[in-house]
């Protein structure tokens, strides 16, 4: 028999369910993915670093755990909620069951929980602190408790600690990728496109970048507010100097946008799932989109060498930036796209093309 667990909101509101994956207590920031397939691509994102996930697709661990399918090497969120979570998994792939895997990654976990009514609280009145734990007693006092909390550390928490290699089959150029948190795939993506690819820390110098004689620079995706990252910004500053072909994702996007004077600002609550609209301004063409974060670029705050390309067709934030005065464009959400459609994976042609155009 499953444990009683809850989950306390820091309105004061909590929810009843049934505890499972690894036991303890812990507290984080509450958001939610729309996100259909691809729940161990959640896991692994590292942009859920000290977030509470909640997935919206109800049911969740029917084809097990896949490891090949990891976005990193360990799951960064604080916990995971799910309406019904399936103990018996069933696919040619499956290696484990999620149960299991949450237990040796150390991740709370909650099932037979009205997600509806959890997402609609999230949507109605933002992002918010909660905390998974097995008692009511004092809830007064525990709501009090988590309303402090904050995301913090977040990039030096996720990138990596030392650089790495992965060479191309057939190298035609070098690229270097910045890690700020980064999901696997935006490396595989670059690699099978012959690029050789070195992976540096986030906190690796700009001197230290132009000693590799890299021919682009790729800048992941990340978890955590993007103005907090202020070594890294300059650190950008100083290579868009150089003018060599830049390509920055999530993360990347916005700390490219704030080393240019752009302005970045919180969401009410993000936007997180493989089901998100962008629209494209120069060809009026919507793509539907993997993304996930809760900050965005200031579209009136885009500095004068450079111009909005895309904006989310549902609120209109900014999506993407391409830059007038030097070879580097970004993008908000994933064209890496794991999980999610591959609707934009062009986008890395398009980087590709910039790179051997700059030559």
């Amino acid at each position: 028999m499953s444990r009683d667990a809850y989950l306390i909101l820091e309105n004061g509101k909590y929810f009843k369910g049934k505890a499972f994956g690894a036991e303890k207590e812990t507290t984080g920031e509450l958001v939610f993915t729309t996100a259909m397939t691809g729940y161990l691509e959640t896991l692994t994102d590292p942009s859920y670093f000290g977030q509470v996930v909640i997935q919206t697709f109800p049911l969740i661990g029917n084809y097990g755990v896949i490891p090949s399918d990891f976005e990193s090497k360990a799951p960064a969120l604080k916990a995971y909620i799910v309406r019904n979570w399936c103990q018996a998994p069933s696919n040619f792939r499956c290696e484990g069951d999620l149960d299991t895997f949450l237990k040796s990654a150390g991740i709370p976990a909650l099932y037979d929980i009205d997600t509806r009514a959890l997402t609609r609280i999230v949507r109605e009145y933002g992002v918010m602190n909660c905390r998974l734990t097995y008692s009511l007693d004092n809830l007064e006092s525990v709501v009090e408790e988590i309303k402090p909390y904050k995301v913090e550390k977040a990039v030096s928490s996720t990138s990596t600690e030392n650089r790495q290699f992965y060479e191309a089959e057939n190298p035609e150029r070098s690229v270097v990728l910045i890690d700020y948190g980064a999901k696997h795939n935006i490396g595989r993506e670059l690699v099978k496109r012959g690029c050789n690819l070195t992976v540096v820390p986030y906190n690796t110098t700009a001197e230290e970048i132009l000693s590799l004689n890299p021919d682009g620079i790729m800048l992941s995706n990340g978890p955590g507010d993007p103005q907090e990252n202020v070594e890294a910004i300059e650190t950008l500053k100083k290579l868009c100097e150089k003018k060599i072909p830049t390509f920055g994702i999530c993360l990347g996007h916005q700390l490219l946008a704030l080393s240019q004077g752009a302005k970045t600002e919180k969401l009410h609550y993000g936007h997180r799932g493989a089901n998100q609209p962008a629209k494209e301004i120069k060809t009026d063409k919507v793509y539907i989109t993997s993304q996930n974060h809760g900050y965005a670029v200031i579209n009136d705050s885009v500095p004068e060498n450079a111009e909005v390309s895309f904006v989310n067709g549902n609120d209109g934030t900014c999506e993407g930036i391409t830059y007038t005065d030097m070879p580097a464009f970004s993008v908000q959400f994933h064209p890496e796209a794991c999980g999610g459609p591959k609707d934009t994976a062009f986008l890395f042609d398009r980087f590709i093309n910039m790179i051997d155009e700059n030559k």
